[in-house]
C-alpha cells in the first residue's frame, strides 16, 4: 500500500514537473531555436552582400579613372552651380566671350513641391534639373562655335530658349535667333548680344 501511494505521489510530482517546468522550458528552447535560426540566415545574407559587394567594388575599380570621371561628368550625382558657371565660362572665353547677367533657377523638384500633385511625380523622378539664364556678346561666328562645343560637351544641357539683340540697335533690335540665313558673312561680321537660358541635370 505504501509502495503505491509513493508511486502515486511520484508520478504527480514528475506531472508538475513536466507541465510546469520542464514543457514551458521546452517551449522556450524552441523559440530560441528559431531566432537562432533566423539570424543565421541573416548572417549568411549579409555574407553574400558582402561578396556581392566586393565584387562589384573589384569590377568598379577595374574601370578607368578617366572614363569614370567623364561619366560623373556627363550625369552627376549633385548639382554644382559654381563648377558648372566656370565651365560655361570657360567655354565661352575660348571664344573671345564672357557670361553676365547670371541668373540661376531653383531645382525643378522644389517648385514642383509647391502642389500635391507635383510632389508625387517629382517623388518618382530618379533626377533633378535647374535652369540657367546668362547674357554673353561676340560675333554670331564666335557664338555658333561657342553653341557647338557646348553640344558636343560631357555635360547634359538642354537650350530652353535664345534670344539675338544686334549691338548698338536698341531694345527695338531684338529677334528670336533663327539657323535660316544665319550663317550669312554679313551676320558673322557684326557683335551681338545673346540672352540664353539652358537646362541641365543631375541624378537624384
Amino acid at each position: 500500500m505504501t509502495k503505491m501511494i509513493i508511486s502515486i505521489v511520484s508520478l504527480a510530482i514528475a506531472g508538475g514537473v513536466f507541465f510546469m517546468y520542464t514543457e514551458p522550458t521546452y517551449d522556450n528552447t524552441k523559440v530560441l531555436q528559431l531566432k537562432i535560426d533566423q539570424h543565421n540566415k541573416a548572417l549568411e545574407k549579409a555574407a553574400e552582400l558582402k561578396k556581392l559587394q566586393e565584387t562589384l567594388l573589384s569590377r568598379f575599380n577595374a574601370f578607368n579613372k578617366s572614363d569614370v570621371d567623364r561619366l560623373h561628368k556627363l550625369l552627376p550625382d549633385h548639382v554644382d552651380n559654381v563648377r558648372l558657371l566656370l565651365d560655361l565660362d570657360h567655354l565661352a572665353s575660348s571664344f573671345g566671350m564672357a557670361l553676365q547677367n547670371v541668373v540661376i533657377s531653383s531645382p525643378a523638384s522644389e517648385s514642383a513641391d509647391n502642389t500635391v500633385i507635383g510632389s508625387i511625380g517629382a517623388g518618382k523622378q530618379k533626377y533633378d534639373s535647374l535652369t540657367l539664364k546668362f547674357s554673353t556678346h561676340g560675333t554670331y561666328a564666335d557664338f555658333v562655335a561657342f553653341m557647338e562645343s557646348l553640344e558636343s560637351s560631357l555635360r547634359i544641357v538642354d537650350l530652353v530658349a535664345l534670344t539675338l539683340t544686334p549691338e548698338g540697335q536698341g531694345g527695338g533690335g531684338q529677334v528670336l535667333a533663327s539657323s535660316r540665313g544665319g550663317g550669312s558673312a554679313a551676320a558673322s561680321a557684326y557683335s551681338y548680344k545673346y540672352d540664353i537660358t539652358v537646362r541641365t541635370y543631375w541624378l537624384r
